[in-house]
């Protein structure tokens, strides 16, 4: 009698599934050429979540704005004129040939247009402008409706998504950016000197640091990742552990 009372105990057991993990969203904000948009885009590939590339779609918004003529190239800004034309604008990503995601801008892809210096020494100020800045956070917002997200900015963090469950601040020293940047340009057969790219740099952040809306800083939950002396491997070994230990997710 008493065995058939333990197996019949047993029998009325409940089996629970495995549990699954909801999804987050992932904030990275950072300094120009801290590899922010390379390594967002490997969390994402890694974790199964849509990436997000904030910073090209600033660039995309410049590259409308100076080839309309709505800024010149002494940095002079027809704010009227930009913020009459801008919302019949749609900027989003595409997946090209190669597999990897390209910006494009209407009908045009403008991957390639948008990652020039000319570009680069003008998206800061065309980013500070409050209209440009909630232009692109409602679209911003509209990726982040289902979360399972990860983007990368200056202010993902603190203004777009505040209560993102992981913000993640990067930075390196100025010259190891540039170094960075300067391949990059060296790469796709640009023609900038390193010193014209450190200069850039430095505006860049002075621009993203004092602007009066939405400035570049780290949220105060934020983690910090100086990657000047890390090497791509040895930062997702730091975002592992903490992706584990926080959330009980792991990448692939």
């Amino acid at each position: 009698m008493l065995l058939k009372f333990i197996i019949t105990k047993i029998s009325f057991l409940p089996i629970f599934a495995p549990m699954e993990h909801s999804k987050i969203i992932i904030a990275i904000d950072g300094h120009s050429s801290t590899g922010k948009s390379s390594f967002a885009k490997q969390v994402a590939a890694r974790l199964g979540y849509v990436y997000v590339d904030t910073g090209a779609m600033y660039r995309a918004v410049t590259y409308f704005a100076y080839t309309n003529g709505f800024i010149d190239n002494k940095g002079k800004i027809n704010e009227e004129g930009l913020m009459k034309t801008l919302p019949a604008n749609r900027i989003g990503f595409k997946l090209g040939p190669d597999g990897k995601s390209a910006t494009w801008l209407n009908n045009a892809c403008v991957e390639k247009q948008i990652r020039t210096l000319d570009i680069s020494n003008k998206v800061s100020k065309i980013s500070a402008l409050p209209f440009v800045r909630e232009y692109v956070d409602r679209i911003l917002r509209r990726f982040g409706e289902d979360k399972g997200v990860v983007m990368d900015g200056r202010d993902i963090g603190t203004s777009v998504f505040p209560n993102a469950e992981l913000k993640i601040f990067m930075t390196a020293a100025v010259e190891v950016r540039a170094q960075r940047r300067f391949k990059e340009i060296q790469d796709a057969g640009g023609k900038e000197s390193f010193d014209d790219v450190l200069k850039n740099l430095k505006e860049r952040d002075h621009i993203d640091q004092t602007r009066a809306v939405s400035p570049l800083r780290k949220a105060d939950d934020a983690v910090l990742l100086d990657n000047s002396n890390m090497s791509i491997p040895e930062q997702f070994v730091w975002l592992d552990r903490i992706l584990l230990e926080r959330f009980g997710l792991q990448m692939k």
